[in-house]
């Protein structure tokens, strides 16, 4: 099964918005992620949605943050995606008439529910502003420099 990038590459996104100075375009963002703008506009009008980021038209328009890093959670962005699926694995038959394979999706079922919950509360315990502090370090360490995928305009 094919896995979802939208949350690594939204949080990568994200943490380089917070490293410009000014509104970051669609089109910018679109060649940093290697899609298509209008990819990036459908994601962002959902983090918008949900009070995570603000465009503005026109010339010298695009996305910014709408709120502190310390302020947006992984779980925030997760949930603005539109809770994409977590896990590959599920059940064969969501209604099957064999008691067997009843067993095993009770089973299956409680321990992914189980799973999720665990997952979905630490997504609330990560802050953007944590992983913008990792980066910071990570840039400490090897002499602080870094080509940004998404470069100030001028």
């Amino acid at each position: 099964m094919r896995r979802d990038g939208r949350l690594s590459g939204v949080l990568h996104v994200l943490l380089h918005m917070a490293e410009r100075n000014g509104p970051v375009t669609s089109e910018v963002m679109a060649r940093a992620m290697q899609t298509n703008p209008v990819v990036i506009r459908r994601i962002m009008a959902g983090l918008r949605e949900r009070g995570l980021v603000r465009s503005g038209k026109g010339h010298g328009g695009g996305w910014t943050l709408a709120r502190d890093l310390a302020g947006i959670t992984l779980r925030d962005v997760y949930e603005a995606l539109g809770r994409p699926p977590l896990f590959a694995i599920g059940n064969r038959a969501e209604a099957s008439g064999c008691l067997v394979e009843q067993a095993v999706n009770g089973a299956l079922d409680q321990v992914l529910h189980d799973a999720e919950a665990l997952l979905l509360a630490r997504f609330g315990e990560i802050t953007l502003a944590a992983l913008s502090a990792d980066f910071h370090a990570r840039l400490a360490a090897c002499g602080g420099t870094h080509a940004s995928e998404i470069p100030d305009v001028a």
